[in-house]
């Protein structure tokens, strides 16, 4: 491989980690919602390049090992357990853009980047009002977010479903459910 192939095929994997990671819900929400702190913009953009570092410096990498480490920097830098499923998700995405680049299939890389970014859904996070009352001074509450997702690419395939109305068979959860400490207890569907 000559030094200029390499060297796009570079900036090729980069956009493509940016790419992914624009396009993860959890880091937009935490980066919307300020969970890094003042800095959560710089450290959104600090996160790819620290993405793209750590597959440098292990070309061998398992997809558990992946998720481990994004999980520790949204743990870290982000203040966040992501719990969603999408941690797997966008592992697997970025280690599919690196074996691209391994193999030097600029080509394969360049189009997994564009469809990441043609799916790329918008997200927002609003505080839920629950009916029950809560103990404001409470040190270990936990707030509840409600997160929407709203379409921000052309072609989506409706992998950004808007989210539905909730009927009479959606599970809900009823104020018995809750117990007085705060847990709640989940019934199996009959």
């Amino acid at each position: 491989m000559m030094a200029g192939a390499g060297e796009d095929l570079r900036a090729l994997f980069r956009a493509g980690v940016r790419a992914a990671l624009e396009a993860w819900p959890a880091l937009q929400i935490a980066v919307e919602n300020g969970f890094g702190g003042v800095h959560s913009q710089e450290k959104a953009e600090w996160l790819g390049g620290a993405v793209e570092e750590y597959f440098f410096r292990n070309a061998d990498l398992e997809l558990d090992e992946v998720e481990d480490f994004l999980g520790e920097l949204m743990t870290n830098e982000f203040d966040t357990v992501v719990e969603d499923g999408s941690l797997p998700q966008v592992s697997q995405q970025l280690k599919t853009m690196f074996h691209h680049f391994q193999r030097g299939d600029g080509a394969t890389l360049k189009e997994v980047a564009s469809h990441i970014t043609q799916r790329k859904c918008r997200v927002r996070a609003t505080a839920l009002n629950t009916a029950r009352e809560t103990d404001e001074d409470d040190a270990d509450s936990v707030e509840e977010m409600e997160v929407t997702a709203v379409n921000d690419g052309a072609a989506t395939d409706g992998v950004c479903p808007q989210p539905e109305p909730s009927g009479a068979d959606s599970q809900t959860i009823k104020e018995e459910d809750i117990v007085e400490d705060g847990w709640t207890i989940v019934r199996r569907k009959k």
